[in-house]
């Protein structure tokens, strides 16, 4: 098995300790920063992991909540499937090479 990287977002969590329970509260403390995002995007940003994130938003975010990007974000670890090599070193699984055939048109 190999590892593969996730991670938390933990937002909502830093906010709790913090004693902020509305996702509304931190718009306003975003904009105090220059941060400006709407209702929707702020929900989004507390609620679900975001794919990406400008660096003004997390120094932001950061700023906040007296915290570090590693407070917000943990990193997880899963596995997947790899193949064993000889010297018992784990390796991804390599793709299936295939033959192809090239037809030309009026050929079976």
């Amino acid at each position: 098995m190999i590892e593969k990287m996730g991670y938390e977002w933990r937002l909502r969590q830093i906010m709790a300790e913090h004693e902020m329970f509305q996702t509304s509260d931190l718009g306003p403390l975003l904009a105090e920063r220059g941060v400006s995002l709407s209702r929707e995007q702020v929900y989004r940003l507390v609620t679900q992991p975001p794919q990406r994130m400008s660096m003004g938003t997390l120094d932001a975010l950061c700023d906040i909540f007296g915290c570090t990007p590693s407070d917000l974000i943990k990193p997880m670890v899963g596995n997947a499937q790899v193949k064993k090599t000889a010297g018992g070193e784990s390796a991804p699984l390599p793709l299936k090479e295939r033959r192809t055939t090239i037809r030309r048109p009026g050929q079976p």
